[in-house]
């Protein structure tokens, strides 16, 4: 019977390290990531940012033109697709590198724009209905405005949305199995309750006496 206490402190000591070390494997790379893009973000006024803008003109196929003058009409109704046509969106692929698959469009009778969002920079696409002319702007920001909008989830799209939260997942079993482990060798470690302490503390200080 004396060995019941610890066999179960045993059984349990495995299974926190095995969840803590795989856990941590899992969202080290993310972590250092999202560490490094904090540090970045809170200094994003210090950081310059050299951005590069690079545009594009053409001309729209009259025939696809057409078939989006007859769906301005069609456009008008809420259950409408803001979408482009499929042979518009092929056609911008291929010809101009441009993708729009899955972007709402803003439809007039003058014109067709379509706002191009993206990590670490901006894009727009106009087309003219009245003589079919194209213009695309795509504006990047750099490196680290692209790592900052990673961190934010900034026009990123669901799969990223999706690994955002599996890595937080990731992260809260790592701290939990962390702090069971601390509890389980707190005995052996005196400095373990006080720093643990002074981590809580710490920021909740800084939060009521200098952020008002």
């Amino acid at each position: 019977m004396s060995h019941h206490p610890q066999q179960r402190r045993a059984f349990w000591l495995r299974h926190l390290h095995n969840w803590h070390w795989i856990s941590s494997a899992i969202c080290l790379i993310a972590m250092i990531l999202f560490a490094l893009t904090g540090f970045t973000l809170n200094h994003a006024g210090d950081i310059e940012a050299h951005p590069v803008t690079h545009k594009k003109t053409g001309q729209v196929p009259s025939n696809l033109r057409e078939q989006m003058l007859q769906l301005v009409q069609k456009k008008s109704a809420k259950t409408a697709d803001p979408t482009l046509p499929l042979e518009v969106q092929t056609w911008l692929e291929q010809n101009h590198k441009i993708d729009v698959q899955g972007k709402p469009a803003e439809w007039s009778p003058e014109e067709i724009y379509v706002a191009l969002p993206r990590p670490g920079g901006d894009a727009w696409l106009r087309i003219a209905l009245e003589d079919g002319t194209l213009e695309y702007e795509l504006t990047q920001r750099g490196l680290i405005a692209y790592l900052n909008d990673l961190h934010k989830g900034r026009n990123t799209g669901k799969a990223w949305s999706w690994f955002i939260d599996l890595f937080a997942l990731a992260c809260l079993i790592f701290c939990v199995t962390g702090l069971f482990l601390l509890k389980m060798h707190a005995n052996n470690r005196v400095l373990t309750w006080p720093l643990v302490v002074l981590g809580t503390l710490a920021p909740l200080l800084l939060a009521v006496l200098f952020i008002h």
